[in-house]
């Protein structure tokens, strides 16, 4: 199975913000979406970086309140592992384990931004997978027999 049926159930929407936004900012957008991460943009539009639960906690943990007035980007992930729509469950969750990390931004075919797929995602269509494929063989084996 590939990111693109994962993107077909759950929906393209992906919740950005400007990498000049605050930290305090970032946390409410967190809240208000009940999400564990954002991606992040820069002037142009660009995908800059992403900013995770893990990310302000660490801010947090470093700076305190004082945190929460600077800019994401200056706790942002910048360095962003992407897959694209083509790529299979079993390659996004072999790079999310290796990775550790739990979101990885879809890219479509001109490097744009279409989609986001948390480790959620790929475990529920990796169950489902699993779970057709098993009822296939039943029924298989009760032909057969």
């Amino acid at each position: 199975m590939q990111v693109i049926q994962i993107l077909r159930v759950k929906g393209r929407e992906v919740v950005t913000l400007m990498s000049d936004a605050t930290l305090s900012e970032a946390t409410r957008l967190l809240a208000r979406k009940r999400i564990g991460a954002l991606m992040v943009k820069d002037r142009n539009g660009a995908l800059a970086g992403i900013l995770s639960e893990r990310d302000v906690v660490r801010a947090l943990a470093a700076e305190s309140v004082s945190a929460l007035a600077r800019p994401v980007s200056a706790y942002m992930t910048r360095d962003v592992a992407t897959c694209t729509e083509l790529d299979t469950v079993e390659e996004l969750m072999e790079m999310m384990t290796q990775g550790r990390f739990r979101h990885v931004p879809v890219l479509d075919g001109n490097d744009q931004l279409c989609g986001l797929v948390s480790i959620g995602d790929v475990v529920k269509t990796h169950i489902e997978e699993t779970t057709r494929e098993a009822a296939s063989l039943r029924q298989y084996i009760a032909a057969a027999g």
